[in-house]
């Protein structure tokens, strides 16, 4: 079991152990793409800017996720000599790697700075932020990047590490970290949801953080209603977080899948894209804590289904919301759970998105969903597009089915998750009525 639920858990924990920082000039650091999710959140603890260093790790050819060194923008560069040593890799394969990693990351700089410029850290406090250290070779890199850059003081902050290698480091001022287990095999282990971060997640957060910034100063008028909110659902509370833009336009809940919850990076990039539309979003968690343990629960699509009834009949008795239409957003499992729900509730759902959803787990229902309907597939995810063929061949209601070219189950290739995004916001503005009827107000 890991200590975090996911990067977002592990950045808001980390957050609060540097909350000090605040109103100190600290400039956070991300290193791509893992620990980005992370410094996005201790960013926001910290009502500080967000930047990246993009470094990348130099495998060993045999395995390619044990570190032999590092490489960084700016030239920096670090080698492993007792990993070098004990692999016996030779001169040309380092230089082989090495190469290819300097493609790879030239691509990034490229990639993320494009229309931003980079944050200047000269006489400011550097936090240097990864989901985790086991060898130490990006951690060095990174921070004589931003010593090179002119950072008064650099701090290192991880959720955890191995204690080995933080006892070595001298790169950094300061380090922070959460948990120094013993022995660390694999920074992975201690999340639950350790899934890859994709380019697209991190030019969304770095946007993201920019926009939060330039907007601290606008009121919550401005703005419209942005909060966190709790749905009472099968005795229990499900936490949630409620978008309403200052319109009357529609409401997308999100049904999120494989045991994410409403801080999925996927979801809230998909969510900030629908939001820019003028469409209100609701991101919540259909599961506790407790139950997340319980890896069936994942796959309870009545019980997920039963939570996003609660919720639709929440947002119908808030004032603020009942005359507003409802759409569905779900994703993996949670396509399963948003058809169910669909189905039962009739026209109270104006329409319907499916994300590499899984809509086959919704069975004999989907012949009663009245929603719109849209399923986005990855065109390289071939078993789960083949399971969504046999679905929408069960479905009476308008429906489509769209593929994203090159996109695999979690559309962490470059693009392919903007792609799913604006065909979801096409898919709403077309078919989720504006003001009319809502989750409390429309017959079924």
């Amino acid at each position: 079991m890991g200590i975090y639920q996911d990067r977002a858990d592990a950045g808001r924990q980390l957050g609060q152990r540097l909350t000090h920082l605040r109103g100190q000039e600290a400039v956070i650091l991300g290193v791509p793409r893992g620990g980005v999710p992370v410094a996005f959140e201790v960013a926001v603890a910290l009502d500080a800017p967000l930047d990246v260093i993009v470094v990348r790790k130099l495998g060993v050819p045999s395995q390619a996720e044990l570190a032999m060194g590092a490489i960084g923008e700016d030239g920096a560069y670090a080698l492993e000599r007792g990993v070098l040593s004990a692999t016996r890799v030779k001169r040309e394969e380092l230089r082989s790697v090495e190469a290819r990693e300097r493609t790879i990351l030239e691509d990034r700089v490229a990639r993320f700075r494009t229309g931003r410029d980079r944050v200047d850290l000269r006489g400011r406090i550097a936090v240097v932020v990864d989901d985790g250290i086991a060898t130490g070779s990006t951690a060095r890199v990174a921070c004589r990047i931003a010593r090179n850059l002119g950072a008064a003081k650099v701090i290192l902050a991880v959720p955890v590490a191995s204690a080995d290698v933080l006892a070595g480091l001298t790169e950094p001022d300061e380090v922070v970290c959460l948990a120094t287990p013993p022995r660390l095999t694999a920074v992975g282990y201690h999340y639950r949801d350790f899934s890859p971060t994709g380019d697209d997640e991190v030019v969304w957060l770095l946007a993201a953080a920019a926009e939060r910034l330039q907007n601290a100063s606008s009121t919550a008028r401005d703005r419209g209603l942005d909060e966190e909110v709790r749905i009472p659902a099968d005795g229990l509370w499900l936490q949630g977080h409620l978008h309403l833009p200052g319109s009357t336009a529609g409401v997308v809940v999100f049904a999120h899948g494989s045991g994410s919850g409403r801080h999925s990076p996927r979801n809230r990039f998909v969510a900030t894209t629908l939001q820019r539309a003028g469409l209100g979003t609701l991101l919540l968690d259909l599961l506790n804590p407790g139950e997340e343990l319980n890896r069936a629960n994942v796959f309870n699509i009545e019980l997920l289904a039963r939570r996003l009834i609660a919720a639709t009949g929440w947002l119908g008795g808030r004032p603020d919301t009942a005359s507003r239409s409802v759409g569905y957003f779900g994703a993996s499992t949670g396509a399963g759970a948003a058809l169910w729900a669909a189905a039962e509730l009739g026209e109270k759902i104006g329409a319907v998105v499916s994300r590499g959803g899984r809509p086959d787990l919704a069975g004999a229902r989907l012949a009663f969903v009245r929603a719109p309907t849209l399923l986005i597939v990855g065109s390289a995810d071939h078993r789960v597009l083949e399971l969504n063929r046999r679905a929408q061949a069960m479905m009476g209601c308008p429906n489509g089915l769209e593929l994203v070219p090159g996109a695999t189950h979690l559309f962490e290739e470059p693009g392919t998750l903007e792609a799913a995004a604006i065909l979801a916001v096409d898919w709403f503005v077309q078919y989720l009525p504006h003001g009319e009827g809502g989750a409390g107000n429309r017959s079924s």
